[in-house]
């Protein structure tokens, strides 16, 4: 392995600990110009330590996931814009799963202000986000809690989700690849969203543009399988044309993709 210059290290350390690095704020953090900095990125990327994203470079590795705290740091306004537009899906007096991460997160966030939702969740923080209001119930998935992210996995959290048939289901996924196959990290958790999807009505993916950049070894299931995507953008064609033969609503939240003027797509 090439030996690593003081400031590769620092930025590896910063990587890991804000999921996430952007080229002009490390000129700007080491005084140096946007083409040095690319240089070190593109070093990092070739040792497989970071993985190039537009812009900047995340931590590398297709089988172990960032930390649930660095993941909230990585497309921060783009999850915030997702979570407002799949609130917005959501009625009131609706039942609903929620699963774990970030991007279902800021969906359940966005949800406060509705009233006669039956929300079950295995994610603490969404449990904790809409418990204190009156207008909503809340049932939270029992088993053991993975103290990384404080979601709950486990045969007893699938137990409990298969008592119910709801109108939705609010997932998120780790990964998309180029076929459209949802990926995560952790088989447990998978259990999970698939039980989630399975006793839902309609399934909601809510999933920013850096998914399609990253991959994940445990199958979670297929953009296919769901009704509604929820994204800051599709950058690739495939991706947007399978949506359309699957007639999967897509909404974007951000800006249009080049050469697409619309930013719903049915």
């Amino acid at each position: 392995m090439q030996t690593l210059s003081p400031r590769q290290s620092e930025i590896i350390g910063l990587a890991r600990m804000q999921g996430r690095v952007s080229v002009d704020d490390l000129a700007l953090r080491y005084e140096v110009s946007p083409q040095t900095i690319r240089k070190d990125l593109n070093e990092l990327c070739d040792q497989r330590i970071l993985s190039r994203v537009h812009g900047g470079a995340v931590v590398a590795s297709s089988v172990e996931n960032l930390a649930y705290e660095a993941r909230r740091f990585i497309a921060r306004d783009e999850k915030a814009a997702i979570g407002r537009a799949a609130a917005s899906l959501i009625p009131n007096n609706a039942s609903l799963f929620i699963n774990i991460g970030t991007t279902t997160e800021e969906v359940a966030r966005c949800l406060k202000d509705h009233a006669g939702l039956l929300v079950i969740t295995n994610n603490l923080h969404v449990a904790t986000l809409l418990y204190p209001h009156p207008k909503i119930e809340v049932i939270v998935a029992g088993g053991p809690v993975r103290r990384s992210d404080g979601g709950v996995v486990g045969a007893a959290a699938i137990d409990l989700i298969r008592q119910f048939k709801v109108d939705y289901a609010v997932v998120g996924t780790s990964a998309i690849d180029p076929e459209g196959v949802l990926l995560d990290y952790d088989y447990r958790e998978v259990r999970v969203s698939r039980a989630i999807m399975e006793n839902a009505r309609k399934t909601l993916l809510v999933a920013d543009s850096l998914k399609f950049e990253r991959s994940a070894p445990v199958r979670i299931g297929h953009l296919g399988d769901v009704d509604m995507f929820v994204t800051d953008r599709v950058p690739v064609e495939p991706i947007r044309e399978l949506c359309r033969r699957e007639s999967i609503e897509v909404i974007e939240t951000g800006p249009p993709s080049p050469g697409h003027g619309a930013a719903v797509v049915d």
